[in-house]
């Protein structure tokens, strides 16, 4: 449960630890770890570095070792080089191992030299790769048996280290590789709070179609909210004096209407939605996601997190489990609103929803991933963790929430007296139905962020660490400001229309987002990956599957809520007879 203790120490401490300080004192003892091995083409199809027929140092026992509950779910198989490197004291050219092949061994170096086969290590928790070999001729296959590698040092911490690969040994049958190394130790200039400056790409992520994609997306937003505005302040100022015969409606600016028919369906407006325990734990879901999006990406912001391995990943495990009150109390408070009464039931379900999306694609990814022999298999004590956050903490406080929501906001109030027969919804236009209005409603608030996407697209499925969150941040901003412009702007024509059902056509509407992120999501895999394979295949659609589903949730969430507050007031400001 070494998982589980470090999520303790995490929530505990409100920082991730290391395995150590990353201060050494010359000719202690420094780690070279052996991390996983796979096509390059496909990041995430990663296996164990000794699956490969190479052979370990001589050098038997470190001195620690760790894994993190985010580690583990990424995929990490940290393994000890055998290695024996200490700090400030260079190595020359030494063959630590000899590793003879047979005809299973070439067959698997030759599958993995066709596949640009490359892994990955870690020295002092800064990342190397290196490639396995290279192919000649057609049957002419050679493998890389010499690693030099090279640290930078100021002081006694590690600021830089990178590896050469050189004497390229051809396979066969019968041959024998001897693995050598040598290490050199470079006093070094850089900073240790910079030394991750040289993964980051700022000529990709500061490029000027990324800075051109955030003003064309401000520029959408004040569009929408001049849009918005006009609605507000000038067209319903018509329907006010249209609606009241009385003087004392002068103070008319203050007030928000809609337009032609949407008073008379007042006795409607807020008759409670269809499936109202489903709606709920949708809304409750969504204003968790929501909040916990914009504080990990504050955290992100104010920290450096994608300087520790599984660092992100576990701080929104936790962050997620934190805010589970959020969920409990909108989704309690709204399901008693609609007229709920198995509040209890609501609750498991509004606990259990996501995460059960969640888990259950990760375990269809990992019998996958386990009959692929690969890294990405989840162990066992890492899905006893998560089940043990999901039981223990996230249900009790999505409850205690859903208990002080019914109890503080759970009474309905609306502003006019629902009437006891429905209303006939009259014919409209095909574009004024509900079913178009929730399809169409999403095109805006993808297009605010669909080049954002390609930006987080890349740093998760090719080789670049997203490090750039205050453009994230931003866009994040930018979304919730379109989607709640958008969303209030097509349920203002639905009412319009004299169409009441606007609670889950707000929702749909701006949910849609995720549906169009998916269609992204597909045309990033056709035209600008070179991903192949079953296992790539369905860990790519199902995780961005997940991430679509969480996306769509977020914004629905945002749409109806603004929905919810724009309809409330206009119904509050007007006379009804």
């Amino acid at each position: 449960m070494k998982s589980l203790l470090f999520l303790c120490l995490f929530v505990s401490s409100g920082v991730i630890a290391d395995e150590h300080d990353h201060k050494y004192k010359e000719g202690e003892e420094v780690v070279l770890w052996m991390n996983t091995v796979g096509p390059y083409h496909n990041q995430q199809e990663t296996y164990k570095y000794f699956s490969l027929p190479f052979c370990k140092g001589p050098k038997q026992g470190i001195s620690h070792y760790h894994e993190t509950l985010g580690e583990n779910i990424l995929g990490v198989e940290l393994a000890f080089s055998g290695l024996d490197i200490q700090f400030r004291k260079n190595v020359a050219s030494t063959v630590y191992c000899r590793q003879p092949l047979n005809k299973k061994d070439v067959k698997l170096l030759t599958y993995s030299i066709k596949n640009h086969y490359w892994y990955q290590m870690y020295l002092d928790d800064l990342p190397i790769w290196a490639i396995v070999g290279e192919q000649g001729t057609e049957k002419e296959f050679t493998v890389w048996t010499h690693r030099k590698i090279e640290v930078g040092y100021n002081g006694d911490r590690i600021v830089d280290v990178s590896v050469t690969t050189e004497k390229k040994v051809p396979i066969g049958e019968g041959t024998t590789l001897e693995m050598s190394y040598e290490v050199t130790w470079v006093e070094s200039s850089v900073e240790f709070k910079n030394r991750y400056d040289k993964y980051l790409d700022a000529s990709f992520f500061k490029h000027k179609i990324h800075w051109f994609s955030i003003f064309n997306s401000f520029m959408m937003v004040i569009f929408l909210v001049g849009l918005v505005a006009m609605i507000l302040m000038r067209t319903l100022r018509k329907d006010y004096q249209r609606y009241s015969k009385d003087d004392d409606l002068d103070d008319i600016e203050r007030d928000l209407g809609d337009e032609y028919g949407w008073k008379q369906i007042h006795g409607d407006v807020f008759r409670p939605s269809s499936h109202s325990l489903f709606f709920s734990t949708l809304v409750g879901t969504g204003c968790q996601l929501s909040f916990a999006a914009l504080v990990i990406i504050l955290l992100a912001v104010g920290e450096k997190l994608w300087t520790e391995r599984g660092s992100i990943l576990s701080t929104a495990i936790f962050v997620y489990a934190a805010t589970s009150p959020v969920n409990g109390y909108m989704g309690g408070a709204l399901y008693s609103q609609l007229g709920g009464r198995r509040w209890i039931r609501q609750s498991l379900v509004g606990a259990s929803f996501f995460p059960g999306v969640v888990c259950s694609t990760s375990f269809f990814i990992n019998f996958i991933a386990i009959s692929y022999h690969s890294a990405k298999a989840i162990p066992f004590t890492s899905m006893i963790a998560i089940a043990a956050i999901c039981l223990f903490i996230i249900l009790p406080l999505t409850m205690v929430g859903a208990v002080f929501g019914r109890n503080v906001s759970g009474t309905p109030k609306p502003p006019c007296r629902i009437n006891p027969v429905p209303r006939q919804i009259p014919e409209k236009k095909w574009f004024m139905e509900p079913s178009f209005i929730g399809f169409a409603g999403g095109v805006l608030p993808f297009g605010s962020v669909f080049i954002e996407m390609y930006f987080i697209f890349t740093s998760f499925w090719a080789y670049k660490i997203y490090y750039v969150y205050g453009f994230m941040l931003l866009v994040y901003l930018i979304l919730i400001t379109v989607t709640v412009c958008i969303t209030i702007v097509c349920i203002y024509f639905l009412l319009n229309s004299e169409d009441y059902r606007w609670q889950w056509t707000s929702f749909l509407s701006a949910a849609s987002t995720g549906f169009y992120i998916y269609l992204y999501a597909i045309y990033y895999f056709v035209f600008k990956t070179k991903m192949y394979g079953l296992f790539q295949t369905v860990f790519y659609f199902a995780n961005m599957f997940v991430f679509s589903l969480a996306f769509g949730i977020m914004c629905g969430t945002v749409g109806y809520l603004a929905c919810r507050v724009f309809i409330y007031k206009i119904y509050a400001t007007v006379k009804i007879d």
